[in-house]
C-alpha cells in the first residue's frame, strides 16, 4: 500500500461519486456500519433512508427513471436483499439501472455459517444484470465500476455487489477514477435500412409495436416520423415512459397486459408490423401461438438483441439504437413510398385523426369524486406535473385528465407487483425538486410502501400522493372474471382474499401518523377542495378518493 491509501469504505464513497452516485437510498444493519459511519462523514454525499428495503428500492427507481441516469441502493445483508427483491424485479422488468450494495459480516467468518450468513450473490442474481462478491481489498473500486458501467450498458438494469465488512475495512489504494460506460448509439447499415423500408412500405394495415427503447434512445420525434409516413397505428407493449404523445392520432394505446389474446386481437390483421425497442408480449398469459397474421412481414429494431426473435420470427431483425434506425428508416421511405402508397397513408392517419377528434368531444365528465378531482387537477396546474402512475383499474382515468404528452412527465407502473406508486413519486420529487410531483396508487398498492411517506416527511419532499380506493383488490376481480369466462365457469362472488373493505384502512389518519397530512374524499364536491389543500400544503400530502 502507498502512503494514499484510505479504508476502503471511505474510498469507495469517493468512487460512487466520480460515477455522478451522490445519493444513497437504504435502511442500515449492523454489518454495513463501517460503512454507514464513513457515509455520515462523508462530503458531498446524502443518504436517504427508508424505514423497509422495499420502499428504498423503489424510492431509488423513481429517482432513476425521472433523472435518466443510475441510482445507488443499499440494503442490509441477507435479509435487507430478500426484502428487496421484489422491487428489484420490477427494475429488471423496466430496465432500471440501480447499483445495489449489500453488506456482511466479513469473508473471515465465511466458514462459520453464523447468524445472517447467505448467499447473497445467488439471492440477488435473479433480479439483476450482473451480481458479485468482492473478497480482495485491491479490486473494490474496479468491481464498482464495472458495475456501474453493466448497469448504464442496454439494455439497462439493476446490478449487484455485496461488500464484505473486513474488505472496506482493509486499507485501499486503488485510483478513483469514473466507470466507463460504452456508446450504443449504433447505425444500422443503409443496405439493412433498405431491406426494412421494402418489408414496410407497401403495407395496407401497418402497426408498430413500441417500448422504452424509444424513450431512452430519446426517439420519440424518429417514432412519429415513420408512423406518418407508413399511416401505421402505434400500439405501447410493456411501455411506461412516454414513448408517443398520447395526444398522437395514430397512438392507440397498450397491447395486452394479462391475456395474449388480446394482443394477438389488435395485430393479428396486419400486413407489415414494425417492432421497437421493447420485446412481444409481456403479458402474465401470453399467446403460445404466433400472434401475426400469415405473410405478415416482420421487423424488429432494438439495442437488446436478446428481445429479437425471442419469442416470435421476424423477417428482419435490426440491432441498432432505434433513434438512428429510425431516422435512418424515416430518410429510406421519403424516398422509396410512392404517390399511392403516400396517399393511403395519409388516408389512414386522417381516419384516427377525425376518431380522435370525435372521442374528444364525446368524453364526458362522469362526476364522481375521482373525475372531478383529476378534472380539477388538470385545470389547477395546465397538466404541467409529473404523474407517477399505479393506480391500474383507475389509470385510464388519471390518463384521460393527465395525458401522457412530454417525456419524463409521466411514469406508469411495470412488473406486475405492488407497491411502487408512492416510493416512485418520492423518488421523481427527490430528482425534480422544482416540478410538482402526484404518485397515484390503490389502496392495495399503498398498503404495500406506506412507509414512503415517512421518507417524504422526514426529507421534507414535497411529493403529493393520491389513494385510489376501491377497497379491494380490483384487478384480481377482472382478471380472475376473465378466469370464469375461458372455463365456462357461472360468476359467483369474488374470493373474499380479493377484499379490503374490512377493517376500513384511514389513509388520511395513516399519512399524519407517518409525518404527512391528508384528507379524504367521499363526495364529488369535496374534490374541489381537496385539490387545493394539497397543491398548496407545504410538504407530502395524501388524498384518499373513495371510488
Amino acid at each position: 500500500m502507498n502512503a494514499e491509501a484510505t479504508p476502503g469504505r471511505e474510498r469507495l464513497i469517493e468512487q460512487f461519486k466520480a460515477d455522478g452516485l451522490k445519493v444513497m437510498f437504504g435502511n442500515p444493519g449492523t454489518v454495513e456500519q463501517g460503512f454507514l459511519d464513513a457515509v455520515d462523514a462523508a462530503a458531498d454525499f446524502r443518504y436517504v433512508l427508508a424505514l423497509q428495503e422495499t420502499v428504498a428500492a423503489g424510492i431509488a427507481d423513481g429517482y432513476a427513471r425521472a433523472t435518466g441516469g443510475a441510482a445507488l441502493l443499499q440494503l442490509h445483508s441477507g435479509v435487507g436483499l430478500g426484502n428487496g427483491i421484489g422491487m428489484l424485479y420490477q427494475s429488471l422488468r423496466g430496465h432500471t439501472p440501480l447499483v445495489v450494495v449489500a453488506g456482511d459480516a466479513g469473508v473471515r467468518y465465511d466458514a462459520m455459517d453464523a447468524q445472517m450468513a447467505s448467499d447473497l450473490v445467488a439471492m440477488a442474481r435473479p433480479v439483476t444484470k450482473y451480481a458479485t462478491r468482492v473478497t480482495d481489498p485491491r479490486s473494490v473500486l474496479r468491481t464498482i465500476r464495472r458495475a456501474v458501467k453493466i448497469a448504464l450498458t442496454p439494455p439497462r438494469g439493476p446490478v449487484f455487489v455485496a461488500l464484505p465488512m473486513d474488505v472496506l475495512d482493509e486499507l485501499n489504494s486503488e485510483p478513483v477514477l469514473p466507470a466507463t460506460v460504452p456508446l450504443t448509439d449504433v447505425a444500422p447499415s443503409p443496405a439493412s435500412v433498405g431491406r426494412a423500408a421494402a418489408l414496410l412500405a407497401g403495407a395496407a394495415r401497418p402497426v408498430v409495436l413500441v417500448g422504452d427503447g424509444v424513450a431512452l434512445s430519446g426517439a420519440q420525434g424518429e417514432l412519429v416520423a415513420v408512423a406518418e409516413l407508413l399511416g401505421a397505428d402505434v400500439f405501447e407493449v410493456d411501455s411506461s415512459e412516454v414513448n408517443i404523445a398520447a395526444s398522437h392520432p395514430l397512438r392507440r394505446g397498450q397491447t395486452g397486459h394479462m391475456f395474449g389474446p388480446h394482443s394477438k386481437e389488435l395485430v393479428g390483421n396486419a400486413d407489415a408490423v414494425l417492432i421497437v425497442g421493447t420485446y412481444v408480449f409481456p403479458e402474465v398469459f401470453p399467446e403460445l401461438e404466433n400472434p401475426f397474421r400469415p405473410g405478415a412481414k416482420v421487423v424488429h429494431i432494438d439495442l437488446n438483441a436478446y428481445e429479437i426473435a425471442k419469442n416470435h420470427p421476424v423477417d428482419l431483425g435490426l440491432a441498432a439504437d432505434p433513434r438512428h434506425a429510425l431516422r435512418a428508416l424515416a430518410g429510406v421511405l421519403e424516398q422509396r413510398l410512392t404517390p399511392a402508397q403516400r396517399a393511403a397513408a395519409a388516408a389512414r392517419l386522417d381516419v384516427r385523426t377525425r376518431e380522435r377528434a370525435r372521442a374528444e368531444l364525446a368524453a364526458d365528465d362522469d362526476g364522481t369524486p375521482m373525475a372531478v378531482f383529476l378534472r380539477t387537477l388538470a385545470e389547477r396546474t395546465g397538466r404541467d406535473l409529473i404523474v407517477f402512475d399505479e393506480a391500474l383499474t383507475t389509470s385510464p382515468l388519471v390518463t384521460r385528465y393527465l395525458p401522457p404528452e412530454r417525456p419524463g412527465d409521466y411514469h406508469l407502473t411495470r412488473g406486475g407487483s405492488l407497491g411502487v406508486g408512492f416510493p416512485g413519486a418520492v423518488g421523481a420529487k427527490l430528482a425534480h425538486p422544482d416540478r410538482l410531483v402526484v404518485g397515484f396508487a390503490g389502496d392495495g398498492g399503498t398498503m404495500y410502501t406506506h412507509q414512503a411517506l415517512w421518507t417524504a416527511a422526514r426529507y421534507g419532499i414535497d411529493a403529493k400522493f393520491v389513494v385510489c380506493n376501491n377497497r379491494k383488490y380490483r384487478l384480481l376481480d377482472d382478471n380472475i372474471a376473465q378466469y370464469w369466462r375461458e372455463r365456462d365457469i357461472a360468476e359467483h362472488p369474488y374470493p373474499g382474499s380479493f377484499d379490503l373493505a374490512h377493517p376500513e384502512i384511514d389513509f388520511a389518519g395513516l399519512a399524519r401518523a407517518l409525518g404527512a397530512d391528508g384528507t379524504r374524499v367521499e363526495k364529488p364536491d369535496e374534490a374541489v377542495a381537496a385539490v387545493a389543500r394539497m397543491l398548496a400544503h407545504p410538504g407530502p400530502y395524501l388524498v384518499d378518493i373513495q371510488i
